[in-house]
């Protein structure tokens, strides 16, 4: 049973239609990239899912169950905007939050230490949250996402303000929680985060769902047959004019091949011809390259 059933989900707001009879099943336990650009309606779905707004029509099945007012304890939201009260001492408000969370005071003041420790927090808990930076901040909310255990976490563009070392660190922990069941939702539209850390993906543009599935089986059905050799030395007169090959560098040569077996050969004709072989990889289409393939063909 999915996690989440999105179905024939609709909304509008006035003559804006920010989701256009969006369907779609999320595996449990994995981690599902919410791809698309600004504006395309990935948050307007991330409204409805956490019930903050209702679709117009369709409906969502939460962990087989209609979805309810009931439902969001059980889900983790980090915002793309944030909203922690910056006159409270941070710890006082991740036990505050804790608590709408549904955990009693000294259930959350353990966990809440517990990950204070993971983050090397301890020393804020006493700071008001207007005194930390906003990648300080944007560690606090995610702790506060994530403490109650949710089945559900949902992190819009969670790496805002993180400096490289913090973006690992959340990163390791998205995929540690997966490790441990849950199932988590990474909103973004920057479809190369996607890539390291997600397993499947849905694709949405001016509201309409225009791809789903996992990334691997994605990228292998947009593939354009390129491949790469790299080698060293030179390379026989002429090469570079042959019709299949796309591009020459310095040690690295790309060509088009719609057979495996054909690349192959090109590659043993090569090293018949003495060219030293240094390596030899398929090309496979970034998420990016085949989300503007596909709207470049759809408004065609």
């Amino acid at each position: 049973m999915p996690i989440l059933s999105i179905q024939n989900v609709t909304k509008r707001y006035q003559d804006h239609l920010a989701v256009d009879d969006v369907s779609f099943d999320m595996p449990r336990g994995t981690i599902l990239g919410l791809l698309g650009p600004n504006g395309a309606g990935k948050t307007s779905l991330i409204r409805i899912i956490t019930t903050i707004t209702q679709a117009d029509t369709g409906r969502i099945l939460f962990d087989g169950e209609p979805l309810s007012t009931f439902h969001p304890g059980q889900i983790g939201y980090l915002p793309e905007e944030r909203g922690l009260y910056k006159k409270m001492k941070v710890g006082e408000h991740l036990i505050y939050l804790a608590r709408l969370k549904g955990l009693k005071h000294d259930e959350a003041k353990r966990r809440i230490d517990e990950w204070m420790e993971r983050f090397a927090m301890t020393e804020w808990w006493d700071k008001k949250v207007d005194e930390l930076s906003k990648g300080m901040q944007q560690k606090v909310q995610f702790v506060s996402t994530i403490v109650h255990d949710p089945k559900l976490i949902i992190l819009d563009e969670p790496f805002s303000g993180l400096d490289p070392l913090n973006t690992k660190l959340i990163k390791e922990e998205i995929a540690r929680l997966q490790q441990k069941g849950m199932s988590v939702i990474f909103s973004t539209h920057r479809m190369e985060q996607v890539e390291e850390i997600c397993k499947d993906i849905v694709l949405i543009n001016q509201g309409r769902k225009i791809l789903t599935g996992s990334v691997a089986v994605v990228k292998e059905t947009y593939k354009d047959n390129i491949f790469e050799i790299k080698f060293s030395g030179d390379l026989p007169a002429g090469i570079s004019q042959l019709e299949q090959v796309v591009a020459v560098s310095e040690q690295s040569l790309t060509f088009r091949s719609e057979q495996v077996s054909d690349a192959n050969s090109f590659m043993q004709n090569l090293m018949n011809q003495k060219v030293m072989i240094t390596g030899f990889k398929e090309i496979l289409p970034t998420l990016n390259e085949i989300f503007i393939k596909l709207v470049t063909t759809t408004h065609e």
